[in-house]
Formats: C-alpha cells, structure tokens, sequence
C-alpha cells in the first residue's frame, strides 16, 4: 500500500466523494474517532449527504472495508469545534479517520443498546471508565479486523506526511465528545504506529472494574480465571494491537490475555 496524489493506492480501498469539505490543507496530526453509527456503510452514506454538513478521510468497517471519501490534503469536517496545541479549528492540519462502532450504549436487561436502538450482545460490549468522565460506562468493542487495518494506513500517512502525533476526538473537544473511547487501545496503538516495542515483564495495573482473562486472544475463548478488579497487578508477556498476554502477580501464576484498552503501565 502507498499514497498516490493523496489517496490510498489500493485495490481494496473504495474510493468515494464527499461534498463536505474545504481547501488543502497541510496534516499534521491524526485524529482517531467514532461512527455511532449502525454501520460503515450507513456512515459512508450519511457523510455523502451534502446536509449532514460532516465528513472524514477515511471510514473503517468492522469488517475491515475501507472507504476514501476525500484526499488527504484537502479539509474534512470531522472536528468540529476543537483546538489542539494552542490552536482552534482541528479540521484545517488534520486528517480524519472514522472507525464504524457504535460507541457508548445503554444495559437493557441482558443486552445493551446504542442510541440508534440497536441492541449488542454482551460480547461486543466492555465496561470501562472513560478519562474524561466520573464513572464507568459501556462500550462497543472494535474489532481486530479493524485495528490490523488501521494500524498499516496509520504508520503510512505519520511517514507521509511527518505527523507530529495520533488523537483522539475526545481529546481535541472534551466535554462534548467521547470518541473513540476507552474500549480503543490508543496508547499501545500509538506505540506500534511509532514502532516503539513494548518491553516484556512490565508491570501493569488494571483500569477496569470487570475485566476478564482468557485462554487466547479474542472474545472467543474460553475465561481462564475469575474477572479481574481495578488495581489488579499484572505483568506483561506479550503485546498485540487489541490483546495483551499477562501474567497475574497474586502467586496463583494464571496467564492468559486481556483486552489492552484497559491495562495500564505501572
């Protein structure tokens, strides 16, 4: 994959035309958000709408697809009302990738439900505390499809275009938006788009309330152990772009894998 007059140079790549947008502009940071929508098709759609007065780069399904909506020298409108590093207006240095999740849902008995009435199941969804609020929350999960595709696109633009860093929207606009959430791994993605390798045997905390450990890496396999509790020690074995591979420090030497949006370094 490379980069070819500003746009991705890929056959898998569905190159579309959004009608919100502005001038070139000149990158300088990467912007990581969330649809909140019911899916990537239906954001694509919503963005091609000249009323939605909205748009990004680039949308990511959960089945790894991805759509180019606008080149990347030219202004999006994924920021909206933002500032970063002293500076208003986000959407005039920076470029927009909009991953399809759902975003914060609501428990409705057994299942949970996003704004747009969809109910997930309990697999798709974390418990986790926000940075930017007082209290623990749920959350759609993304997916390893859309991670493992990200992840490529995003060392390839920081090298194309010397980005300064990766953020996220609840970053550039806290107290309005929440986006992409706990339940992305922005501090171990951002270590591997920057080719930072995580030294084993760290020691790690958790920052869940509930958080389980399994027998692979995926939500699939089997728990290895009771759900873990904030503050549980761990150390880490291995890391991977959604899972981590840990070792539990309370003498029982359980080791299994663990979502890493919610371990943090000690």
């Amino acid at each position: 994959m490379n980069i070819k007059e500003h746009r991705l140079a890929d056959t898998d790549v569905t190159m579309l035309d959004t009608p919100n947008k502005g001038g070139q502009i000149v990158p300088e940071y990467l912007v990581i958000h969330y649809t909140a929508g019911s899916s990537g098709e239906s954001s694509v759609t919503h963005f091609q709408d000249s009323s939605a007065q909205a748009s990004a780069h680039l949308v990511i399904g959960r089945d790894g697809r991805v759509w180019q909506l606008a080149p990347f020298n030219v202004k999006t409108w994924h920021a909206g009302i933002s500032s970063w590093a002293g500076r208003d207006g986000v959407n005039n240095f920076s470029i927009g990738i909009e991953l399809d999740n759902a975003g914060k849902l609501q428990k409705v008995g057994e299942q949970y439900q996003a704004w747009f009435g969809k109910f997930y199941p309990s697999s798709e969804v974390v418990e986790a505390q926000h940075k930017n609020e007082p209290s623990p929350g749920y959350w759609h999960v993304f997916t390893e499809l859309q991670i493992s595709r990200l992840l490529p696109i995003a060392r390839l633009l920081v090298d194309q275009y010397r980005l300064k860093d990766i953020i996220g929207h609840e970053d550039i606009a806290p107290g309005r938006k929440v986006d992409p959430g706990p339940a992305f791994p922005m501090r171990s993605f951002c270590a591997s788009v920057h080719g930072r390798e995580q030294d084993v045997e760290d020691l790690y905390r958790v920052t869940a309330p509930h958080l389980n450990v399994r027998s692979g890496p995926g939500a699939g396999f089997a728990a290895v152990a009771a759900p873990l509790t904030t503050d549980t020690r761990l150390k880490l074995l291995e890391m991977q772009s959604l899972w981590a591979r840990v070792l539990l420090t309370d003498g029982s030497q359980v080791e299994g894998w663990v979502r890493n949006s919610f371990i943090e370094k000690i």
